[in-house]
């Protein structure tokens, strides 16, 4: 395998540390929604998904070149997979440190749709990248 661009990392590298540090805020510095937009849609979950399959889809982004097979690839993406979900278990436990934070396994649930979605995205990509060529 030819090596890889340490630039190409980097976004996600980034990326992992705004999620570190978004999920370390306090309770009281998070900006707060109104009421009724709660209720139409639970915004909080949807951050989740978004800040996990962004970073999921940044971590994957690396591995998208012609000099890894096809095979290879949905192997390295399926470890990214897991290890952003596991990440976003380990941010679950952070949280009980912070204060106004609390361990929600329904925001654990959240980050994991956002990781399946960015690999359901990215191999659906990969299929048809390689179909076309």
């Amino acid at each position: 395998m030819k090596q890889l661009s340490f630039k190409k990392f980097i976004p996600g590298i980034i990326w992992f540390f705004i999620v570190l540090v978004a999920i370390c805020l306090p309770r009281a510095d998070i900006p707060k929604v109104s009421s009724w937009l709660d209720l139409l849609l639970d915004l909080d979950k949807l951050i989740h998904a978004s800040m996990f399959g962004v970073l999921a889809f940044l971590l994957m982004y690396p591995f998208n070149t012609k000099h890894i097979s096809l095979a290879q690839q949905k192997k390295i993406f399926l470890r990214i997979a897991i290890f952003t979900s596991c990440w976003g278990y380990i941010t679950e436990c952070i949280q009980l440190f912070i204060p106004g934070r609390s361990y929600d396994l329904i925001d654990w649930a959240a980050d994991n749709i956002g990781v399946i979605i960015a690999l359901i995205c990215y191999r659906w990509y990969i299929d048809y990248k390689n179909s076309t060529s």
